[in-house]
Formats: C-alpha cells, sequence, structure tokens
C-alpha cells in the first residue's frame, strides 16, 4: 500500500470499486467489511468487531486514507498549498471545508483510527467523517 501518496489511495479506490453508485450508505461498509459482527438469541443481541469481509485491498485503501486526514490543516505547507493553486476554487473550497467538518467536533476522538468512518455525502458521494 502506498503509505503518503493520497493520489494513489483515491485512484486504487476508484478503480477497486467500480460503479460508486451502486453503493448507498449502509451498504457500502458492508462492501468493504466495515461492519460489526453480531450475536443473537432470542431477544438478546451483541455486536462485536468489524467483519473485516469483503473487499480487503479497498479497505485498506480507505484506511490509509483516512489516517492521511488524522490531522487539520491548520497551516497549510507549501506543498499542498501548491496542490490546491492546482485545482478550480469551487474543489480548493470543498476540499477545506471537509477538513474543517472532519475536525470540528470538539471532544471527539478525531486523530484516532477508531474516530474514522465512512459516510456519504449529499449528491450520493462518499468521503470520510469523524463519528
Amino acid at each position: 500500500m502506498p503509505a503518503g501518496h493520497p493520489d494513489d489511495h483515491g485512484v486504487g479506490l476508484a478503480v477497486e470499486i467500480g460503479d460508486w453508485t451502486r453503493f448507498s450508505g449502509s451498504s457500502i461498509g458492508s462492501y468493504l467489511g466495515l461492519v460489526p459482527s453480531e450475536e443473537s438469541s432470542g431477544q438478546s443481541r451483541h455486536q462485536g468487531p468489524i467483519t473485516k469481509a469483503g473487499n480487503t485491498y479497498a479497505r485498506k485503501l480507505l484506511i490509509e486514507a483516512a489516517w492521511q486526514h488524522r490531522r487539520p490543516y491548520a497551516r497549510p505547507g507549501q506543498r499542498l498549498m501548491r496542490q490546491l493553486d492546482l485545482v478550480d476554487p469551487a474543489t480548493r473550497i470543498r476540499a477545506l471545508e471537509g477538513n474543517h467538518r472532519l475536525h470540528r467536533k470538539p471532544g471527539s476522538r478525531v486523530g484516532s483510527a477508531a474516530a474514522i468512518a465512512v459516510a456519504p455525502r449529499p449528491g450520493g458521494t462518499f468521503g470520510v467523517r469523524p463519528r
């Protein structure tokens, strides 16, 4: 897995997932194996760790990409600023707003792997956000 190369993560996810429109917010987690295991008997129900069934490579890419966003862009470096200069203003604004949403929850577990979840964004696309 190419650590530190977010472009590779995006391309890898696009190749592994294929047609993103075939998934909803509830079905993408199942496809990637990010749903909890479950034991139920009668009226009792217990949820355990994630199943890890499904597309292993796509799940690893998504987790690696999530780790890339564990820190806010409080002071973007020169590399990030050069990348933001290459995209149109609407994309730049969406990227910075997404980073702000990811890190704005006070008291959340931002910065830990447990704090990151996949969630549908308006318009049917998927992104990473804190739980």
